[in-house]
Parts: structure tokens; C-alpha cells; sequence
């Protein structure tokens, strides 16, 4: 068993206020929930009205698909022109660890 995460740094565009934040991050994180069967979520900076870090994890048998889901969730953020990613950073763990 392999089990990815996948950490994403996110400045957001026009928001100003924490209402205006959820309204853009929710519907971001369900999209990636539906089309990559992935848990994720808000893990970071929730305080903060132009900045997020969104948390993503997926487990498989196979350490390269846990790869490939982690990188098409990587370049479907990346595709959102509201977003802009900042840093990412991807962990796995497998059976030996």
C-alpha cells in the first residue's frame, strides 16, 4: 500500500473577506474530491482571506498511480485562472517506511 499527500500553496485572486474565500475554495476542493476520488482539504492559513493551503491524499496498491492522481490534482489547480500556486510539495509513504 502507498499513500501519497500532496501539500498546495495558494494565493487567490480577487477575494476580500472569509466569506469570499470559502465561496472560491469549496467548490475547488469538491471538484478534486469528484474527479480524482482523493480526500482533500482546507489544511492551512483559514485566517487569512487571499491565501490557502489545500491538503490532498490518495492511497493505492501502486506507488506510481498514487504519482500520476497527485500530479493531474497538482495541474487541475494549476488550471483555475482565480488561483495561483505558489509552492507545492508531494510525500509517500510506502511499505517499507
Amino acid at each position: 500500500m502507498y499513500v501519497g499527500a500532496l501539500e498546495l500553496d495558494v494565493l487567490l485572486g480577487d477575494v476580500h473577506s472569509l466569506k469570499q474565500k470559502r465561496g472560491l475554495v469549496r467548490p475547488v476542493v469538491a471538484e478534486l474530491r469528484r474527479r480524482f476520488d482523493v480526500a482533500v482539504a482546507e489544511v492551512g492559513d483559514q485566517d487569512l482571506h487571499r491565501r490557502t493551503r489545500i491538503g490532498v491524499s490518495a492511497v493505492a496498491a501502486d506507488a506510481g498511480h498514487v504519482r500520476e492522481v497527485l500530479d493531474a490534482c497538482e495541474r487541475a489547480m494549476a488550471g483555475h485562472p482565480e488561483l495561483e500556486l505558489l509552492s507545492t510539495r508531494q510525500r509517500m509513504l510506502g511499505p517499507e517506511d
